[in-house]
């Protein structure tokens, strides 16, 4: 696995139409296996997205969400998985399927499952859009898998990641589209120009007194 800390990590834009697309293999996948679900629990804040497309793509309505963090802005990792809210206590005997964007290091999932256990539901299985190898936890449905890692920003996250990228950057960008280059450069994505001039925007935003 690489080094979340590494400035000039390998990263890949995930698009729109990708989510959308390996959300209904994924929601094809669980209904092959003829999992039903009673509810879908979303892990926060990356698996709110892909929770919603199953939702519509299974015709599920019950949809709650756990929030556990284990990296902030530019894939800068904590020290450990922490659970920012409780599990939803209305799941026992219920069959949940628990969403996150990805498995990764698998802290996050592994948290997320021992918390809903503790809640007795009938069953629970994990559903990713992507699935890295390296994880430990395989998830029981996904809709690709990542042989050689790299982090992968979200079109819900990418202001949030390209901002946290920009600010560890020696020097800072003084433009636009210096910063395109130096994303394609270090991290190999070719982030769109109106994209990178409002994350610029927002971080001079940040740091006006």
């Amino acid at each position: 696995m690489a080094d979340p800390l590494d400035p000039f990590m390998h990263c890949e834009l995930v698009t729109w139409s990708q989510v959308c697309r390996l959300s209904l293999r994924v929601a094809g996948s669980i209904r092959e296996s003829g999992f039903r679900p009673d509810v879908v629990v979303a892990i926060a804040r990356g698996g709110y997205v892909p929770a919603r497309l199953l939702c519509d793509a299974l015709g599920l309505y019950d949809l709650h969400s756990i929030r556990i963090a284990h990296y902030e802005a530019g894939a800068q990792k904590i020290s450990q998985a922490r659970c920012y809210s409780p599990p939803p206590a209305n799941v026992r005997g219920l069959r949940v399927l628990l969403v996150d964007d990805c498995s990764d290091t698998g802290d996050t999932l592994q948290l997320a499952l021992e918390q809903l256990r503790c809640c007795q539901p009938q069953d629970v299985k994990v559903a990713v859009l992507h699935h890295k190898k390296v994880s430990p936890v395989l998830p029981d449905y996904y809709g690709r898998q990542i042989v050689a890692w790299r982090w992968l920003i979200y079109p819900w996250a990418v202001v949030e990641d390209l901002s946290g990228f920009i600010a560890v950057m020696k020097p800072c960008p003084d433009t636009p589209e210096e910063a395109v280059h130096q994303l394609h450069l270090r991290h190999g994505i070719k982030a769109p120009l109106k994209t990178v001039e409002n994350v610029l925007a927002l971080m001079r935003q940040r740091q006006a007194p």
